[in-house]
């Protein structure tokens, strides 16, 4: 059912490898900003993929990116335009929706290329920067919403450290792009694949373009 496009092993390290943002890198952007009576609509701590053990809770939207830095796409992250969710469980596993309105469809699109070409190499710059850790990415193929969307994971381990695995949803619906990141302390085997890509549809579903 999951399309393995590339799967790489790297030496990487990552202190913190759950504590993450999800992320869009915002191309061309225009004008555009949020503002209270216009913003996306975001997810809700129900149509997160479920917690074995615990709820999901959620912050207000709240405009700009997260404080803490993005993971994967660190550096590159203007706030223009750009309104956030974060949502965390009792236990290690939290994620976070950032969406973020361009000025047109094409800048729109350049956006949510980006965002997942700096995911495609996050494991290859953890290995550059962490030589003594791993890192490797997954490609889990498209998802049919709206005008398209695509999820990846990311997995990372450092010596003495509990390894993390993270799941990136990038969508796009015309000139409107939102990232959803899912982590928590784990592996590939512990990812609610099939859930998660259910939580990017709707993620995109949400989203309205003008």
């Amino acid at each position: 059912m999951h399309r393995h496009k590339h799967k790489r092993s790297h030496r990487a390290a990552a202190l913190g490898a759950v504590a993450a943002a999800a992320v869009v890198a915002v191309v061309g952007a225009g004008p555009a900003q949020a503002s209270a009576q216009a913003v996306p609509a975001h997810l809700v701590p129900k149509e997160l993929p479920p917690h074995p053990a615990s709820d999901w809770y959620a912050s207000d939207v709240v405009q700009g990116l997260p404080e803490s830095a993005p993971f994967c796409v660190e550096n590159t992250l203007p706030s223009a335009g750009a309104t956030h969710r974060t949502f965390w469980t009792e236990y290690d596993t939290n994620a976070t929706q950032i969406v973020v309105r361009t000025g047109t469809v094409d800048a729109a699109r350049k956006l949510a290329a980006a965002a997942e070409k700096k995911i495609q190499n996050c494991a290859a710059d953890w290995e550059r920067k962490f030589p003594e850790g791993t890192a490797s990415w997954w490609d889990y193929g498209a998802v049919q919403a709206e005008d398209g969307a695509h999820v990846y994971g990311v997995h990372t381990s450092y010596p003495d450290s509990e390894p993390g695995i993270h799941l990136f949803g990038v969508g796009r619906d015309g000139r409107t792009v939102t990232i959803v990141r899912w982590g928590e302390m784990g592996g590939y085997d512990q990812a609610p694949v099939d859930a998660f890509r259910h939580t990017t549809t709707t993620a995109v579903v949400k989203l309205y373009q003008e």
